[in-house]
């Protein structure tokens, strides 16, 4: 009785939690839609980013309250009151793992498959908001350096791993966050994203409820300075690093 009770808990709270992320994307979608070809880019550029950090960390604040969730984001609060630009680099275990990053760090711009930019929920927001499409290399690292060099502070988000990790603990990692730094010339600020179930990740179906309560923590790593002779070798740099830090999580 106890256990039926407790899944029936988890199913109600998955429910609510995506249904909730779908409403609050889908009523910013119109205003995203109208405001994207009226306003500057610059001025655009500025409010799609303040909406959806807004927008997400409203989110995680109700998945908290009325989902069973416990986040500890301290290392992204800390992260967001230093001043100027960064680049951010984590594992990717979940579908979470944006929505957290983005809701404690203001002026965050993501790096995104080209298909998202098309999404229904995520498409408008997303584009209001001048966020980098990863379908062609060279344009995306143009594009990520020249934010970073923009002078308004910007927060890059790399997900090395380029896709949710398929391979705990932490998959193939590319050298592009390497290459925009050394080109940028701005260290990368290294995340480890710890959760206790592997809800929302690769092998994980989209409605399987979490066990609850689901516990996420983010840590920082380090800061890695990134220069043209280990660009190349970033890869296996950022994935040594992260793999580590999740070993030492796991022993601890």
């Amino acid at each position: 009785m106890h256990a039926a009770l407790r899944r029936a808990r988890e199913a109600a709270a998955m429910i609510l939690g995506l249904g909730l992320l779908a409403l609050i994307c889908l009523g910013w979608t119109p205003f995203a839609l109208v405001l994207g070809p009226l306003m500057p880019e610059a001025s655009g550029k500025r409010l799609g980013r303040q909406a959806i950090h807004s927008c997400f960390r409203f989110y995680v604040w109700l998945l908290e309250r009325l989902c069973g969730c416990r986040f500890d984001l301290r290392a992204l609060d800390e992260l967001a009151r230093q001043s100027g630009p960064m680049i951010i680099v984590a594992n990717h275990p979940s579908l979470l793992d944006a929505v957290l990053l983005v809701s404690r760090l203001p002026n965050a711009v993501c790096i995104m498959k080209a298909a998202l930019m098309h999404n229904l929920l995520l498409g408008a927001g997303s584009r209001l908001a001048r966020y980098i499409v990863n379908d062609a290399p060279l344009p995306m690292i143009r594009r990520a350096i020249a934010e970073i060099k923009s002078g308004d502070g910007a927060r890059l988000i790399i997900f090395p791993e380029s896709t949710r990790t398929s391979a705990p603990p932490v998959g193939p990692c590319s050298a592009t966050a390497g290459l925009i730094a050394a080109r940028a010339g701005v260290p990368v600020q290294t995340l480890v994203i710890e959760m206790s179930t592997p809800y929302l990740g690769k092998h994980w179906p989209l409605f399987r409820p979490p066990s609850l309560p689901l516990a996420v923590r983010v840590r920082y790593v380090g800061q890695m300075h990134v220069d043209g002779a280990s660009a190349h070798r970033f890869g296996d740099d950022i994935h040594a690093r992260l793999a580590h830090a999740l070993k030492e999580t796991r022993h601890a």
